[in-house]
């Protein structure tokens, strides 16, 4: 006997013999449905007063036959047809609704989307057990519209004319289409940004644009961004129901290869989506640790991002017979820590964590060495701290005329530079550049980096620099001072340096410099830094005369 899958008790055995032999019906290929398996359907949908469902494949085939209960169906796993990106299912779903007339539901709707599905049919029955009328729907490439999905009106089983072939051919080949075309231009991971919030409009955007830089560091190309105020987020999806249904048929349409959030997920939500949509999904975390896996060139970096991934993963191994965290550990373009068997995952995961943190506490004594030395030969440190691509390796590089990596992008450094600097009056100092903070840092990245970070502790000088033509400097400002009152840092002395005066108007520089007391520069040019340098020197002064 082939399985009747679905809710199944209490219907009769002759009953599920009859219902059984819907797999022997074929459907034309280019038929939505044929009159008669129509018919048989319906009746025997009347004869059990619940719902019946078929998944029937190209070929007119009928693969699954579904028993619900009067009210719905539910589709089981069909995670092992055509997983191929950009590509439909495969599968038509046609199945029974028990009220004369009744339409789509919006359950309906949803499984189309999230299974992509060729086609979502519903049958409804007259009081005989005839087919009354049909309603069918398909995903529309790239829809502008407000649905991502076209619903026909009412048809008649009699005169029911689309060809079902040749619809589902062009829209898998408009699909295909816009897959090879986005291939072909870059070859990177497309993604989707999704923030999801209470915050107001102004915050949510400036949080969004920084993961847009974040993405694009990551060499990510964005495809879309989208954004939703929720006073409080779905436990489960984080983004609302509704709008995860839109989010498959727009990844589809776009091409995108991984969705990235603004917010923290917990395992479970990432399972829940990852699963739902079929797609990679990464958070701001793991993004972050992405690029820093990029970024790093020395050997205590690469522990330090090492073990923050682990710590990050390890209560994320709960997936079970699933791929979701097979892409969960992928990251972007698979440079995730990467991926173990489930029963020996967590012991190795825990055997790494430990193994790692032994290495870095070798790290941590090589440091406190090198900073009892440069106490003991009286050496001043400076620091160099700062939001991420605030001009910092900048600064350094012109401050010590040196070539330490410096671009345009979010955590271009990431592990410390020292140089050493002298004075107009013959002073010599070592100034230190460090990683780059950013708002809410990852409590994961924060403990793996306390090595980098206790570099700080020695220093005599705290040089915060600023980039005050970003519209958010005293947010980024803010999310710095925070860090620094975290590591309690706070009775360092500090130089605010607001970098960038070129690109910002003087009534801007004005009012930031009599805000924080600090110092406008120009970090590519020397010749701007001569305050900076007085300064400076003149707090090594007072240092000096307080001990």
């Amino acid at each position: 006997m082939k399985k009747i899958y679905g809710k199944t008790d209490g219907i009769k055995s002759t009953l599920l013999k009859e219902i059984e032999s819907l797999y022997y019906q074929h459907i034309p290929p280019e038929s939505i449905i044929s009159q008669d398996t129509a018919f048989l359907l319906c009746s025997l949908s009347k004869k059990i007063k619940r719902q019946i469902g078929l998944l029937i494949n190209r070929k007119g085939e009928v693969e699954y036959v579904i028993t619900g209960t009067n009210q719905q169906i539910v589709i089981p796993d069909l995670s092992g047809h055509r997983e191929s990106r950009g590509r439909l299912k495969g599968l038509r779903c046609v199945h029974t609704h028990l009220k004369k007339d009744e339409p789509l539901s919006e359950d309906d709707l949803t499984d189309l989307a999230l299974l992509k599905l060729d086609l979502m049919c519903s049958v409804s029955l007259d009081s005989e057990g005839s087919p009354a009328g049909i309603f069918y729907s398909y995903i529309i490439p790239d829809n502008k519209g407000p649905k991502p999905y076209y619903i026909s009106p009412k048809q008649d089983i009699y005169s029911l004319t689309t060809d079902c072939t040749e619809l589902i051919s062009s829209i898998e080949d408009e699909l295909s289409r816009k897959t090879s075309a986005s291939k072909k231009t870059s070859g990177k991971e497309k993604g989707i940004l999704i923030s999801v919030s209470n915050k107001s409009k102004y915050e949510i955007k400036a949080s969004l644009k920084e993961l847009e830089e974040l993405a694009k560091t990551a060499d990510v190309e964005i495809v879309d961004i989208i954004s939703q105020i929720k006073q409080k987020p779905d436990p489960k999806y984080l983004i609302g129901k509704g709008k995860i249904n839109e989010l498959s048929v727009t990844a589809l349409n776009k091409g995108a290869t991984i969705l990235i959030f603004d917010q923290e997920l917990n395992p479970s939500q990432i399972n829940s989506i990852s699963k739902s949509l079929d797609i990679k999904v990464i958070d701001r975390t793991q993004l972050i640790l992405d690029i820093f896996s990029l970024r790093a060139r020395t050997k205590e970096g690469k522990l330090q991002v090492a073990l923050a991934q682990q710590k990050y993963l390890m209560p994320r191994l709960i997936v079970q017979q699933s791929s979701a965290f097979s892409r969960l550990a992928g990251g972007i373009g698979g440079r995730g820590p990467g991926e173990t068997k489930l029963e020996t995952d967590r012991r190795r995961a825990r055997d790494q964590i430990n193994r790692l943190e032994k290495e870095l506490k070798k790290v941590q004594k090589n440091r406190s060495k090198q900073r009892a030395r440069r106490e003991k030969n009286n050496i001043p440190v400076i620091s160099i701290i700062g939001y991420t691509n605030a001009g910092k390796s900048t600064l350094l590089n012109t401050l010590t005329q040196s070539s330490v990596v410096s671009e345009d992008k979010l955590f271009a450094t990431l592990d410390p530079s020292s140089r050493r600097l002298r004075f107009p009056r013959e002073r010599e100092v070592i100034i230190t550049d460090t990683v780059g903070f950013i708002r809410d840092l990852p409590k994961d990245l924060k403990v793996a980096f306390r090595a980098t970070l206790e570099e700080l502790e020695s220093a005599d000088i705290l040089l915060h620099v600023a980039d005050m033509s970003n519209p958010d400097v005293e947010q980024q400002i803010s999310s710095v001072e925070k860090i620094v009152h975290e590591l309690k840092l706070n009775d360092i002395p500090e130089v605010i340096a607001l970098n960038k005066a070129d690109l910002t108007d003087n009534n801007t520089a004005k009012s930031l410099e009599k805000k924080y007391n600090g110092i406008s520069v120009i970090a590519k040019d020397r010749k701007s830094l001569d305050s900076l340098y007085n300064l400076l020197d003149k707090k090594l002064d007072e240092i000096i005369d307080l001990h």
